[in-house]
Parts: structure tokens; C-alpha cells; sequence
């Protein structure tokens, strides 16, 4: 199972406050549940002038209930009270001249189950015909792009059609049906597809809205501000400072 989502959507702040702003967007009042990033690699290419950078973020996520009662422990693995810990993979390309940023962002933990890739290109607008370099008021345009496949979809068709050519040899045994034969692989197919579209829509609403806070934190206090709201959401989540160690 493949399924992709797509959105636009346009800040009103130039490129250079927008690109500033991803960077120090968790935490946020809308992030709480992200609990730490690192910047794993940093470097700017002597030849394009663009800004590499790979970061991972280690988040705490809530499972749906639906989720927990869907799948087995086997399959669940550690998970205490409804919530698990994961981490995400971030990559970023930034050319200044050309006034755009690429990333991608991909789940390292329950690739089994199901693995999300979200990318997004943010585009410099003009001002009056004219590129805004500034950190001014103007407007940057971002799409969305989200594709999460089920692994576990596609293992469980694999085999339900595998067992159907086992179960026309004669004086073949029927296949033991297990907790996912009982339930029926159409049925998980589709009730992974509704959990993970419901988050992912749910996710972009609030990165949004995140982003949104960090940039009128930085029209109105500079990178001050932004430290500071930083510092208060941090206090208010209960977390240690010291984990979101390099933006």
C-alpha cells in the first residue's frame, strides 16, 4: 500500500526568516512531544554555495489506540502507556542564491510497519518584481509532499497469496491462521491507511501552526525571542534544556 498527500501553503515572511525558522522550530508550543535534535553532519559545497545539513530528531509518539489493539506485542515492541519513542531522519539543502529549500524526513523506527517520507520545497517570492534577501516582511511559498507505504500491507498480501496456492495442493494442511489471518489483510491494510492518513494530516496542521509561532517570535524579539520562547516551552513540557543541543 502507497499513499501520498500533497499541500501548499504560503508564509508571509521572506526566505530568509522562513529558513532561519525551520531550524529553530522545536521546540514549539505545538512540538511538545519532540524531545531532543542533533545535527549529525553540517557542510556547504565549495562549488553550488548550498548548505547540507542532517539532523535527527528523537520524538515521543503517542499510538492510537486503534494501533495498539490492531497489533500484537510481538509487533509493538516497548511501548508504555500508549506512548513509544522514535526518531526521524531530516535532511536539508539550502541554495541562497537561488532562493530555495529542500528536506526530506523519513521515520527510523517502525519501518516494518509502516514508512512515511515527507519532503517539502520552500520558494523564495518576489516583492514588487524584485527578490526580498531580507528578513523583512515578505512571502515564501512551501509544498508538502507525504508518501507512507505499508511494509506490513504488503507482507501480509504476499502471504495471503502464498497461501492460497498452498491451500490447492492436495493433502496440503491449512495453513495456522494467526492473529493477522483472523483479522483478514484487507482489514489491516485499511485501518493502517486511516491511522497514518489521520496523522499526517493532523502533523502537517500542527508543524504549520509551530512554524507560525517561531516566525512571530522572531518578527517581534529577533533571535532573542526565539530563544526565549524556546527556553519557555521547554520549562513548560518538562523538558531538559540541554537536549536540543545544536538547532
Amino acid at each position: 500500500m502507497v499513499k501520498f498527500y500533497e499541500s501548499s501553503f504560503t508564509y508571509d515572511y521572506s526566505f530568509p526568516a522562513v529558513t532561519l525558522a525551520y531550524f529553530l522550530r522545536y521546540p514549539n508550543p505545538y512540538s511538545t512531544h519532540v524531545l531532543s535534535t542533533d545535527v549529525i553532519s553540517r557542510s556547504i559545497d565549495p562549488l553550488t554555495g548550498r548548505l547540507h545539513t542532517l539532523r535527527v530528531h528523537r520524538k515521543s509518539s503517542r499510538l492510537p489506540a486503534a494501533a495498539i489493539k490492531l497489533l500484537p506485542q510481538s509487533v509493538l515492541g516497548n511501548v508504555a502507556c500508549g506512548r513509544s519513542e522514535s526518531y526521524v531522519l531530516e535532511t536539508s539543502t539550502i541554495d541562497v542564491n537561488e532562493g530555495w529549500m529542500r528536506t526530506e524526513s523519513k521515520n527510523l523506527d517502525w519501518t516494518g510497519i509502516l514508512s512515511v517520507v515527507e519532503k517539502q520545497e520552500y520558494q523564495r517570492q518576489t516583492v514588487g518584481g524584485e527578490e526580498d534577501f531580507s528578513v523583512r516582511p515578505g512571502t515564501t511559498n512551501v509544498v508538502t509532499t507525504v508518501i507512507f507505504k505499508s511494509r506490513l500491507g504488503d507482507r501480509l498480501r504476499a502471504r495471503a497469496k502464498k497461501g492460497e496456492v498452498v491451500a490447492v495442493v492436495e493433502g496440503e494442511e491449512e495453513p495456522k491462521k494467526g492473529f493477522f489471518a483472523n483479522l483478514g489483510t484487507a482489514g489491516i491494510q485499511r485501518s493502517i491507511e486511516a491511522i497514518a492518513s489521520r496523522k499526517t494530516e493532523s502533523q502537517l496542521g500542527h508543524s504549520k501552526e509551530g512554524m507560525v509561532v517561531v516566525l512571530e517570535r522572531l518578527r517581534s524579539g529577533g533571535l532573542v525571542g526565539v530563544l526565549e520562547g524556546m527556553r519557555k516551552d521547554r520549562e513548560m513540557a518538562g523538558l531538559d534544556g540541554s537536549v536540543f543541543k545544536k538547532a
